[in-house]
């Protein structure tokens, strides 16, 4: 039987590789909209950061998500973000 290959992307936070399935994408869509990406599927610059709180809190106080995606990003992304991080 053929072993399905697990996808790995790299938290931009931490620097961990994990599977594709343990980080959240971030996308800066070609409207320049900041977008949290659940299918991973949206066009855009994406970036990828670990499901945990204090890794958004690290992101947010180093403006790490902003650097990455070449935009601002508002509060409320930050809260919608946290609020997906909280259910997962």
């Amino acid at each position: 039987m053929k072993i399905k290959k697990i996808p790995m992307r790299t938290c931009i936070v931490t620097g961990e590789k994990l599977p594709k399935m343990e980080l959240l994408r971030i996308v800066r869509s070609t409207e320049g909209e900041v977008i949290p990406d659940l299918t991973g599927k949206i066009n855009g610059r994406g970036a990828y950061i670990k499901k945990d709180q204090e890794v958004l809190e690290k992101a947010k106080n180093k403006k790490i998500l902003e650097r990455k995606l070449e935009t601002s990003i508002s509060e409320e992304i930050y809260e919608k973000i946290s609020e997906i991080i909280r259910e997962n």
